[in-house]
């Protein structure tokens, strides 16, 4: 299985790397460490061919891409990329896509002060196109341990089953603990009738799910874990929960995505605003082929 990195010669970059690092321990993973470098410089016309100034400009961007890979350790296999293209979000697409990659793992932009995820151009383009899941670091981000809990934002709307479905595998194959998460934004505070029927959801959806799923589960597996939280916002229902610091959350797309595509809806933005730990965008009718 492959992960395409989407690596630039910053924070960003390295906390990218990070987080594919730990989720690459998990699992039988190799990383492609692509750089994107722009199709048409300005500095073309300026510097004809013969000067070598392209040349300069690629040697350049292959300093940058060992130092990519150097941090990453020598247990974890990875190749690195320098491709050209108008467009850094869909050039990574093409690479993913190319590669048979099953996840595409992209930082947060440096310029949130408050909170670990401010969404840039380019991660909001894949956030909102990509048809392989989008795993996003959050800003600073420094384990490479590995991943040691999976959470799985859970809800009502059509897709929730397809995303269980992908998120018990999953757990599945890396030996981690599974929790189900749903969030409840009560303008009045909490209620427990609200969350008692949450969880009576959630516990039906899931047994159907686990018992489909029990000729891989390994005898010793934990059973998955079902959350409630709730708040006034859904930010604070998410402040409220219990964070591993080696934990991810796996989410659905929008149902305005289109097919096999991602898209960041008005609630996943909102968890995002508040969330401690990596987030995965799942494509709307995602068919899992390991993530």
């Amino acid at each position: 299985m492959r992960y395409v990195v989407g690596y630039t010669a910053n924070a960003r970059g390295h906390d990218a790397v990070h987080l594919a690092v730990a989720l690459a321990r998990n699992h039988d993973v190799s990383l492609d460490l692509v750089l994107v470098v722009p199709e048409d410089s300005p500095y073309n016309a300026v510097y004809p061919p013969e000067t070598g100034y392209n040349d300069i400009l690629t040697e350049q961007a292959q300093r940058w891409l060992d130092e990519g890979l150097a941090l990453v350790p020598a247990d974890v296999t990875a190749r690195g990329h320098i491709r050209r293209g108008d467009s850094e979000a869909q050039t990574l697409i093409d690479a993913a896509v190319e590669t048979d990659a099953a996840a595409l793992v992209i930082g947060a932009t440096n310029s949130g002060l408050f909170k670990r995820f401010t969404i840039g151009s380019v991660a909001s383009s894949l956030l909102h196109s990509s048809p392989v899941p989008v795993v996003l670091a959050p800003q600073g981000y420094h384990r490479t341990d590995p991943i040691t809990r999976m959470s799985c934002g859970f809800g009502t709307r059509p897709g929730a089953d397809e995303l269980l479905d992908v998120a018990v595998e999953s757990a599945r194959d890396r030996g981690l603990p599974l929790r189900l998460v749903s969030l409840l934004a009560l303008d009045g505070g909490d209620s427990p009738e609200l969350a008692d029927a949450a969880r009576e959801h959630a516990t039906a959806r899931l047994a159907a799910v686990v018992g489909s799923a029990d000729a891989g589960r390994s005898a010793d597996a934990p059973e998955p874990e079902i959350v409630v939280a709730q708040g006034r916002t859904i930010e604070e229902a998410v402040d409220r929960l219990d964070w591993e610091d080696g934990e991810i959350l796996l989410i659905g797309s929008s149902r305005l995505a289109q097919q096999r595509a991602t898209f960041l809806g008005t609630t996943a933005n909102r968890i995002l605003r508040a969330l401690p730990v990596p987030m995965i965008v799942v494509p709307r009718d995602y068919t899992r082929q390991s993530a």
